[in-house]
């Protein structure tokens, strides 16, 4: 009964967080599983049967809060759901711990400039006006987070959110929606690519259920969040989530030693806090000269 509770909140918390900063429901459920001795593609096919359900629940609620770009969602689900049915088949062949450095580096590029950019250039307008995101940029990017989500258990949100949000002129709560909702269609073809390769009697369904039953409760709750907070919190809270779980795996990749671990997370959830304080501080001048400008 006690690790039946730990298992529902465990859904709960990894899809609040997720659905209201658009990535780690995967990385967390992933990696619980992974502490209790399940194989990687059986743990990555249990999450991604579980995401089938709580991704469609965070799509309605996000689609019902208005954070949802329609004709984005499009663009991303066809060369997402190819990269996960991919990446579903292949898992236990691929060298998916060798590619994590490299994707962590760029992905801990993108989460400093998020954070400098809803910092320092949040309320500035750019000097041109910017274009949106073509298919030739947005099916490279769906096919890669696609396939890395499958082969890691996790991957959609952590490459697609910060990649969306680095294009100036998406609004936060959008990026977030749509990437929220698109998931479910890459969820579902990784599921089917998993089911062919593994069969259903690999799946644990113990585990499906209760993070199903967590995920589910939370999503309404995540997407009403992220239609409440402004756009430069939910930057600076994204973007320390980029750093703080990119760090993680760099330093488990780099075989770094136990004692560098809480110092390096201190140090960053100390910034994290500082930055959060700081965006806190920004929005409240805006809106005090806003107010004067108005009157």
């Amino acid at each position: 009964m006690k690790k039946l509770i730990v298992f529902v909140f465990v859904g709960f918390l990894a899809q609040l967080i997720d659905g209201s900063l658009g990535m780690a429901y995967g990385v967390t459920s992933t990696t619980l599983l992974l502490t209790f001795g399940i194989a990687p593609a059986v743990a990555s096919a249990s999450v991604h049967l579980a995401e089938v359900v709580t991704t469609a629940a965070s799509g309605v609620s996000h689609w019902k809060f208005g954070n949802v770009d329609r004709g984005m969602v499009g663009k991303l689900i066809i060369p997402g759901s190819v990269g996960a049915f991919v990446g579903a088949c292949f898992l236990s062949n691929l060298p998916g711990d060798l590619i994590k450095p490299y994707v962590s580096l760029f992905l801990l590029a993108l989460g400093l400039y998020i954070m400098y950019r809803f910092l320092f250039l949040n309320g500035r307008s750019p000097s041109a006006p910017g274009k949106r995101w073509s298919n030739k940029r947005l099916i490279p990017l769906g096919l890669a987070a696609g396939f890395l989500d499958a082969t890691g258990g996790g991957g959609w949100g952590p490459i697609a959110t910060p990649v969306l949000l680095s294009n100036r002129n998406m609004e936060a709560r959008k990026v977030i929606g749509t990437v929220d909702t698109s998931e479910f269609a890459i969820a579902s073809s990784a599921t089917l690519g998993f089911v062919i390769s593994l069969g259903w009697e690999q799946v644990n369904w113990y585990w499906v259920l209760t993070l199903m039953a967590g995920g589910i409760v939370a999503a309404p709750i995540a997407a009403w969040l992220v239609r409440k907070l402004p756009s430069y919190l939910l930057g600076v809270l994204v973007g320390g989530l980029i750093i703080l779980t990119n760090t993680r795996t760099l330093l488990h990749a780099w075989e770094a030693p136990a004692p560098v671990y809480p110092a390096v997370y201190g140090f960053i959830v100390l910034g994290w806090a500082a930055a959060v304080a700081m965006a806190i501080k920004n929005g409240r001048k805006g809106k005090a000269a806003n107010g004067e400008l108005a009157s």
